[in-house]
């Protein structure tokens, strides 16, 4: 039977996209199938995207949003950051396995090629950050910029959220986190730098897998693995604190990459590393699962058997304490390799500690300066 689509979108592989469908999330009212009828495929609407067109590519569409909130708190007492900032949603690089997926399904999307796709720019979120951090009794936490979206995904390019995000925070000399996988960080070094100088920022280069082939299919539109360690380079030269995130570690196909990756990384320069386990929520394991039968049919059900191994039996374990890295004894071994591979390394598990005390709110544009000569 044909997976429900949406938007007209034939299920299969699209040229430069991780989802191999549209499928329609959990939040949906309405659901579709397409079927083949004889006539050919369906008209396109306008303005949506399309897997039909002669070469198989399917355009960004961007949209503009007004936010009323940009600075999240994260409550959750699992482990992650104290908030986080996201000036986009959705993200054009289209790893296959990002948590972030669902969100789509609440705005009547799909988490497959919508997300990747159909993407929201939060074109006040400068404006915004100054009112948050003006108010009175803000506290200020490290926060991370782009936890469910990439902040320089290649939109930022034109659009330059993240960068104007940045200059707030670089003004107000708050505290930020930066985990990418992107090389677009590198624009923004006149930034970073002056901040690290001040204990305020530390990026966190994100590295899957050294196979650029794998990383082709799993991360179509992310920098390629060998550029993003031309990036740890590039920022530790610059004096910025950077580090190595090992995320995820998919079982059978990454997971054998894991000291590689860190050894890659500290030669280029990184100073700290972590590592995430595969995460499978809501929509995202249907999405792997066909994603693995479409790339690697061979190794699927290897793939499946060993992160239900990691699971307790299930694709996923949302319970706090256990998401992030699995239970058993095969987490456990990645655990320990990990451990003993930044100790051999010199890392740090971890970054490092930034300076919240430098906080000044930003001034009110809209009231005049009493000592103003």
């Amino acid at each position: 039977m044909t997976a429900p689509t949406t938007r007209g979108f034939r299920p299969g592989p699209a040229r430069g996209r991780g989802a191999p469908d549209n499928r329609e999330g959990r939040h949906a009212t309405a659901h579709t199938a397409l079927e083949d009828d004889g006539w050919g495929p369906p008209a396109p609407v306008e303005g949506e995207p399309t897997g039909d067109s002669p070469d198989g590519q399917v355009a960004t569409v961007v949209q503009a949003e007004t936010a009323r909130s940009l600075v999240q708190r994260n409550e959750s007492g699992d482990a992650g950051p104290a908030a986080t900032v996201n000036p986009y949603r959705g993200c054009e690089h289209g790893c296959i396995y990002c948590y972030a997926r669902p969100n789509h399904s609440r705005l009547d999307l799909s988490p497959g090629l919508d997300f990747e796709t159909r993407l929201f720019a939060k074109t006040n979120a400068a404006e915004l950050l100054r009112a948050e951090l003006r108010r009175p009794g803000y506290r200020p936490v490290p926060v991370m910029l782009g936890a469910a979206t990439d902040g320089w995904q290649p939109i930022e390019r034109s659009h330059r959220l993240s960068r104007a995000v940045l200059e707030v925070f670089a003004q107000c000399r708050h505290p930020v986190q930066i985990v990418t996988k992107a090389a677009l960080v590198e624009r923004d070094i006149d930034l970073l730098a002056p901040m690290a100088e001040q204990g305020l920022v530390a990026v966190t280069v994100s590295i899957t897998t050294l196979d650029t082939d794998l990383a082709r299919r799993m991360e179509p539109r992310a920098s390629a693995p060998a550029r993003r360690l031309r990036t740890i380079e590039t920022l530790a030269a610059a004096g910025i604190p950077v580090g190595v995130n090992v995320a995820p570690v998919v079982p059978v196909l990454t997971d054998h990459e894991l000291e590689a990756i860190l050894a890659a990384a500290a030669q280029a320069g990184a100073g700290h590393a972590g590592w995430v386990l595969l995460r499978l929520p809501w929509e995202v394991a249907p999405l792997f699962r066909d994603w693995l039968a479409l790339h690697y049919p061979l190794k699927a059900g290897h793939v499946m058997a060993r992160m239900q191994d990691l699971r307790g039996g299930r694709d996923y374990d949302s319970r706090f304490g256990t998401r992030m890295r699995g239970e058993g004894p095969l987490a456990d071994l990645l655990a320990q390799r990990f451990a003993r591979a930044c100790r051999r390394l010199g890392l740090a598990s971890g970054g490092p500690a930034l300076d919240a005390s430098r906080f000044r709110p930003p001034p009110d544009d809209r009231q005049p300066d009493l000592f103003a000569t």
